[in-house]
């Protein structure tokens, strides 16, 4: 029996469909009154759990062999979130501590490569520690602490592996992460706004491929960077509008006048309840080194993306076909 925590997001469910397809007997743990849209019609077991709840966790992992842990929350704001970090760290901490109570056979942690201390030069690999110290966000705070306090448990006794991801794009999106949102926005409008940065972003099709591989070949105590391709923002652009068949204007703008308007986006969020196309923390991101290395997850795993056109155009194929079953339910 495997258990996935997180298992209604983009990345979960996704995984949760690998699984299913080797014919493995997947328990996907849930919190009580979340949207399960993205788990409908598979054939798996679904409890209820919260990784801050000790009790619902041992009830969960009963007669568990392996433990996908993807539980947590994310912030692409600037500052301090103390839900963030309590969902993130302490809720890592209470899966790591009952899944060695109950001798689960391996966990495999997915971090988050922006838990990786950011270099402003060179390329980012497993040689580049955690950095809990970083002043970036919550988000990369909280998945540095936990990824330390994984390695940690490992010391104790834990069999566990870690997976970075980088940015994830693709199909089964059905909560809408920040870049399915972002390719939403850029399908939709006639005009759009864009910067020149660029980022290593990978299939989450992959990314799952990467986590069960991962769980069968990753030395223990190990982590793994799995990154897909370094891409550009208009080169994605272009990409989403390559496969629409259209062509539509976009204005790139500078990147001062768009740090400017993002650092509205916490008064953005309060007044509108929606979040920004752009905030800091993805406008410092795309700046920033994206030079990335998954050669380890190639070396050790058998780790092996897609290209990222085809993951570009497979992406936008699924969300218009999601729109369009969306439209019909909401006309029955």
């Amino acid at each position: 029996m495997i258990l996935v925590t997180g298992a209604t997001g983009h990345i979960g469910n996704v995984l949760i469909r690998k699984l299913l397809k080797r014919k493995e007997h997947v328990r996907a743990m849930v919190l009580p009154n979340e949207d399960r849209t993205a788990l409908e019609g598979l054939n798996i077991e679904i409890v209820e759990g919260d990784v801050l709840d000790l009790k619902s966790l041992r009830q969960a992992m009963q007669g568990v062999d392996r433990v996908f842990h993807l539980a947590g929350l994310i912030s692409v704001l600037p500052g301090e979130d103390p839900i963030v970090r309590m969902v993130n760290l302490t809720g890592t901490r209470n899966v790591a501590e009952v899944a060695r109570e109950m001798h689960v056979r391996r966990l495999i942690y997915t971090s988050s490569i922006h838990a990786i201390q950011r270099i402003e030069k060179g390329t980012i690999d497993e040689t580049v520690p955690f950095d809990p110290k970083t002043t970036i966000s919550s988000y990369d705070r909280s998945k540095a602490e936990a990824s330390l306090a994984v390695l940690d448990a490992v010391r104790d006794g834990l069999d566990a592996v870690i997976v970075c991801p980088t940015g994830v794009i693709g199909p089964h999106d059905y909560r809408g992460s920040e870049m399915g949102r972002l390719f939403m926005d850029w399908m939709k409008s006639r005009f759009n706004f864009l910067v020149k940065g660029a980022y290593d972003f990978v299939d989450v099709r992959d990314v799952a491929d990467g986590q069960i591989l991962a769980s069968e070949r990753g030395r223990k105590g190990e982590s793994y960077i799995l990154s897909g391709q370094k891409i550009s923002l208009p080169e994605i652009l272009r990409q989403i509008q390559k496969a629409l068949g259209v062509t539509k204007y976009a204005l790139a703008l500078p990147i001062r006048l768009a740090m400017f308007a993002a650092s509205f986006a916490p008064l953005y969020m309060r007044i509108f309840g929606k979040k920004p196309r752009f905030t800091t923390y993805s406008l410092e991101t795309v700046m920033g080194n994206s030079t990335i290395s998954n050669a380890k997850a190639r070396r050790e795993l058998g780790f092996r993306p897609r290209p990222m056109v085809q993951s570009i155009r497979e992406t936008v194929k699924w969300l218009l076909q999601y729109q369009k079953v969306l439209k019909t339910a909401k006309n029955v």
